[in-house]
């Protein structure tokens, strides 16, 4: 049997053939063979086939470019004799009547009652197999396989993202209900406080007057006092008088403040409000939503368009003419534009109407999204990009990221961000870092424009405006498809949810719609007859139904009804 080296066993999930002399085995040195005799039934070297060939001249070996008459290896073979109940059992009986494969442990407690269990060695002289079709077949369900959890990944990130963003409305919620509380607390206490001091300006008056009644009695108790042995008949009087006087006024005051009790302030809790909370189960409600997976949409399903709208999107406080060059929907159907000519992000309302805008620093280029309500956001005449959240029917602008190199394109799969700067792409990591360049093109000076990623990322997109170009790329950057067509001058595309390719001309004022392999032209969406002039981004939104153009230096955008 066969020998293999065990460093390149069990790699993944993969069994990698591979062998090892069996010369330099004897000798315990672990040297891959490259040739093997049928004859021998032995494994060589390049260093040990010439010793062989010298001395057994007419038998035959074969190099590894005739591998298919090299014995199986001992892996493979274990991998498929074995039995998966009993470890230590060869596979050697199938059972007609439940389709398995059985070792005789399995016939005896499992199929010893079955009408039909047969040798597999009597089985495969009468029936053939078809590994090369079956090989096919396994092929087309790993792709399938991956195309699935590609997508319950991106579920698990959406969810994730979804999970973070309500957590920041139930704090928004909470900051809210403690805002209102506050204010609540501090009118109360400014209430309080009032109370406070009407109260002690009334107080305070009683003492001020109980000094002043004391200091002037005490003034004529010293003038008595002065004048009683002087025999001052005229002052007397005046002074009994004077005392007389004041003596009623003060016991007139103390009758009227001898009743009088200790005042206290006092709070009563308004318990309405405590019980009102307290019967509350929590600040809201928790509520899930779930979305048909993209894995039973079909990526060249035909688009077929059904009617045009046209919408003004020009605000007071454009000093431009609107030029949108890049749209975006959010998978809660906030639609976003670049009004590329006025710094201006804008976002729209169902009715295509713009409720909130925002402006950026350096000219916007193209935006794609990061989470269900943050984008990212090119900045020409620059390497960076900014991303922009959105909040309550807001535009919010975050953090951004500094590159070295120019930023162009943008387009983002999970926790992967792709980048063009013209000749160029670059994969990124979401905090900035750059992972590769993935694929590069300097025959021209616009060779790598806008970028797309296919729903599941197994497949990026890439527009060449130099050369009228549109290129399909592997998860590694190699090329697998390159479109081109006579009705497709300067490129611009768009993946939607399905995975449908959609590509316009600028200079050839059309939109086409190309299969997800980017090979073949599937329709003519719209044209110049349809007022496809100019036609810079184009953008599907599931939620309407529809295709949103954006235009070159115009104020509008068009909605074609599709279906």
């Amino acid at each position: 049997m066969a020998t293999f080296s065990q460093s390149t066993i069990d790699k993944g999930s993969d069994i990698i053939q591979d062998f090892l002399c069996s010369t330099c085995e004897d000798k315990k040195l672990d040297n891959t063979a490259d040739f093997y005799c049928e004859s021998c039934v032995k494994f060589f070297c390049g260093n040990c086939i010439d010793l062989h060939s010298q001395l057994f001249t007419k038998q035959d070996t074969f190099s590894r470019k005739h591998m298919k008459k090299w014995p199986v290896t001992k892996k493979v073979e274990d991998f498929l004799l074995k039995c998966d109940v009993h470890k230590d059992e060869n596979l050697k009986m199938f059972c007609d009547e439940h389709s398995e494969l059985c070792c005789t442990n399995c016939a005896f407690l499992n199929h010893r009652h079955c009408p039909k269990v047969t040798l597999i060695s009597d089985i495969v002289k009468i029936q053939s197999t078809d590994l090369k079709k079956l090989s096919v077949s396994i092929q087309t369900i790993l792709e399938e396989m991956r195309k699935l959890q590609g997508n319950q990944e991106a579920s698990l990130k959406y969810m994730q993202n979804s999970f973070d963003e309500q957590l920041q409305k139930i704090h928004e919620t909470r900051r809210k209900i403690n805002a209102a509380l506050d204010t609540i607390e501090q009118k109360t206490l400014n209430e309080m406080k009032d109370t406070l001091t009407k109260l002690q300006a009334s107080c305070k008056d009683d003492v001020d007057k109980s000094i002043s009644l004391q200091d002037e009695l005490k003034q004529l108790r010293d003038a008595i006092q002065d004048i009683s042995d002087k025999s001052k008949l005229e002052l007397s009087f005046i002074a009994t008088s004077k005392c007389k006087d004041k003596t009623q006024h003060c016991e007139t005051f103390l009758k009227k403040n001898s009743l009088q009790a200790k005042v206290s302030v006092t709070f009563q809790p308004n318990s309405e409000i405590v019980q009102y909370l307290s019967k509350l189960s929590g600040l809201g409600t928790i509520e899930h939503s779930t979305k048909t997976l993209m894995v039973q949409d079909n990526p060249n399903k035909v688009i077929t368009v059904q009617g045009k709208y046209v919408h003004n999107v020009k605000i007071l406080s454009d000093s431009n003419k609107c030029n949108i060059s890049a749209i975006c929907v959010l998978p809660e159907g906030q639609v976003l534009v670049i009004d590329n000519w006025n710094y201006t992000i804008k976002l729209l309302d169902q009715q295509h109407q713009v409720v909130s805008h925002c402006s950026v620093t350096k000219r916007p280029l193209y935006m794609c999204q990061i989470t269900p309500s943050e984008l990212a956001v090119t900045l020409g005449s620059g390497s960076e990009v900014q991303f922009i959240t959105v909040n309550n029917r807001k535009l919010v602008t975050g953090r951004k990221l500094q590159l070295h190199h120019a930023c162009v394109g943008i387009a983002c799969h999970q926790d992967d961000l792709y980048i063009t700067d013209q000749t160029a792409l670059y994969k990124y990591t979401l905090s900035g870092k750059q992972v590769s360049k993935m694929y590069e093109d300097k025959s021209g000076s616009h060779t790598v424009m806008t970028c797309a990623v296919s729903p599941t990322g197994d497949k990026l997109y890439i527009t060449n405006i130099s050369h009228d170009k549109v290129l399909t790329l592997a998860r590694d950057g190699s090329v697998l498809a390159t479109f081109t067509d006579p009705a497709l001058i300067a490129p611009r595309l768009h993946v939607t949810p399905a995975g449908q390719v959609l590509v316009c001309g600028s200079l050839s004022h059309t939109i086409i719609q190309v299969d997800h392999e980017g090979r073949t032209k599937l329709a003519i969406l719209a044209t110049k007859e349809d007022g496809v002039v100019s036609p810079q981004p184009v953008c599907y939104n599931r939620h309407t139904a529809s295709i949103i153009v954006g235009l070159y230096d115009n104020n509008s955008i068009l909605v074609f009804k599709v279906q």
